[in-house]
């Protein structure tokens, strides 16, 4: 029968152990001299060799001829281990085996003195998953165990122990085995098994594989199945990877705004059998190693995941900020985070790529503040157009005629804003000339201006005059606003509570105040709430702009 190349390519021996010398070497040092701990936890992620030592040091206590406190990997005990007919070596499951009445059978059988070796050893994996009322079985004999018994305790998840159990036990924490061990231990197994593994395909392996060794080892045995030589184009059809270099262009698509060739390409990825998870994993990685490498360019190069080479991400990072990387991270993590309860996979990472190719599309604050940086940039065009607006007038009225000369005695003209016009607009198409002013014997005061009625007509006024003082992010703000006038109190109305958030400010207040200070000729006051804003509607938008533009086009002073 086959055997898997992780079982079969298991350590027997501390030495055969990869990436783990700090706690190999303790066990041997200990298993020579003789000065055993009745109680040790082994934790750390998986395949780092948690169980393999264990059941190593478990050979090396009763080993009948052991070599340096290694097992000799031929006597009946070390034999009887490692096939799992010694019964004095039992290696249990906590994760099957973790109620109360397990735990209390195995307490009253250890204190029975072993049978053909020197030392009664429990190998209990998973140990966290045991019951509080086991754990609470567990603790008397782990606290004055027998002279032959040796508890070994592996976990994967420290913080489920408790810490009466943390603190009968010799910690040893196993660390993830660095990429480099790993693709040596790959390709010293591919020649004992007869394999062509390419280095670079070895070393992708090892990246993948998250810095456990069992996990290598299967991928491995995966992409060998099939025969032939193993390189990286063997391992990325396996396993259904892209591959560095289709995901770099997926990045640049995205990085260049570019949804329509972004789309194309996760097409065609997703039709060659890639899976769409794995793909926004390998983006995510790569806007790691970008944000890295642009965030810590000289300390972090130890940091990056090796998969790009120097030039690939400095080209990829030309004109792109932290903000943006750090922007499409979360959007990559939160989408792949979703994918399991997903109901159309390829889908969700459709428009995840859309909202990483336009900010503007995440309907939060985000979308907000990515126009106002296109706008700080320098004006860029948003990525999607504006719908056409009507015809300028200005283009349609003739040029403004010189003012004639002035009087001897002209008559000063009122202090009033230059937005008093008359009744009702003229006719389209038709220059528009403002009305002379009234005259007025001289030593009359000037005429103050009226108070205008509280409805929109005023509230179009005062905002057309604050879109001058304010910043164009305020400007959609305004539009969809409403403002009514009691008394000498001016309500603004907003129509959610975002927009409220936002103009309610003491310097949007005063800017407010004052524009319709001059429009009333008073002072009054602005409060804010919410409901009723509403865009004014396309014929009143349409008088506003003939208006406007015949007041700059064609405005003469009589």
């Amino acid at each position: 029968m086959y055997q898997a190349l992780y079982r079969k390519w298991r350590p027997k021996a501390f030495a055969d152990v990869v990436g783990q010398e700090h706690i190999t070497q303790t066990l041997r040092r200990q298993a020579a001299q003789g000065r055993l701990s009745h109680a040790y936890l082994f934790t750390g992620t998986r395949g780092t060799g948690k169980t393999t030592c264990a059941k190593i040091l478990a050979k090396a206590v009763n080993c009948q001829h052991p070599v340096d406190g290694d097992p000799c990997n031929q006597c009946q005990a070390c034999l009887g281990i490692d096939n799992g007919s010694l019964l004095d070596v039992l290696e249990l499951d906590a994760a099957s085996n973790n109620g109360v009445d397990h735990v209390r059978a195995l307490r009253d059988e250890a204190i029975y003195s072993p049978a053909s070796v020197r030392y009664r050893v429990y190998i209990v994996d998973e140990v966290h998953m045991l019951s509080t009322a086991a754990f609470n079985a567990l603790l008397k004999i782990l606290e004055e165990p027998p002279a032959h018994l040796i508890f070994i305790l592996a976990t994967t998840e420290l913080h489920k122990v408790p810490a009466t159990i943390l603190s009968r036990c010799q910690r040893f924490a196993f660390r993830r085995i660095r990429p480099q061990d790993i693709a040596q231990r790959l390709r010293y197994v591919a020649g004992q098994e007869g394999m062509a593994l390419d280095e670079d395909a070895a070393e992708l392996l090892a990246r993948l594989s998250d810095g456990a060794l069992r996990d290598a080892l299967s991928l491995l045995d995966q992409c060998g199945a099939s025969g032939g030589a193993i390189d990286t184009g063997r391992v990325l059809d396996v396993l259904g990877l892209a591959g560095n270099v289709q995901t770099a262009e997926l990045m640049g698509c995205v990085l260049r705004r570019e949804v329509k060739e972004a789309l194309l390409l996760l097409d065609r990825l997703y039709r060659g059998g890639k899976d769409v998870g794995a793909l926004l994993s390998e983006l995510s990685t790569l806007t790691r190693d970008l944000l890295i490498r642009m965030t810590a360019p000289e300390g972090g190069a130890a940091l990056l995941s090796g998969g790009y080479d120097s030039a690939q991400l400095d080209s990829l990072s030309q004109g792109v900020n932290p903000t943006r990387l750090i922007y499409m991270a979360t959007q990559l993590q939160t989408t792949a985070a979703a994918l399991p309860l997903s109901a159309n996979r390829r889908t969700d990472a459709e428009l995840c790529l859309m909202r990483l190719c336009d900010e503007g599309l995440c309907g939060d604050v985000t979308a907000l503040a990515a126009r106002l940086a296109r706008l700080e940039e320098g004006g860029a065009a948003p990525v999607h157009p504006a719908p056409p607006r009507p015809a300028s007038v200005k283009a349609q009225a003739p040029p403004p005629q010189d003012p004639p000369p002035w009087d001897e005695d002209p008559a000063p003209i009122p202090d009033a804003p230059p937005w008093e016009e008359p009744d009702g607009p003229p006719p389209y198409g038709e220059p528009v000339r403002p009305a002379p002013a009234p005259e007025r014997q001289r030593g009359t005061p000037p005429p103050q201006p009226q108070a205008a009625s509280g409805g929109d007509t005023l509230w179009r006024d005062v905002a057309e005059v604050c879109k001058n003082q304010l910043t164009p992010m305020y400007w959609f703000m305004l539009d969809d606003t409403s403002g009514t006038l009691e008394g000498d109190t001016l309500t603004v109305r907003c129509g959610d509570e975002l927009t409220k958030e936002t103009l309610d400010t003491p310097d949007i207040s005063a800017v407010i105040r004052t524009a319709a200070a001059g429009r009333l000729g008073r002072s009054v006051a602005v409060r804010f709430a919410l409901g009723g804003g509403e865009a004014p509607a396309a014929a009143d938008k349409l008088e506003d702009l003939i208006r406007q533009g015949s007041k700059y086009d064609s405005f003469t002073v009589k």
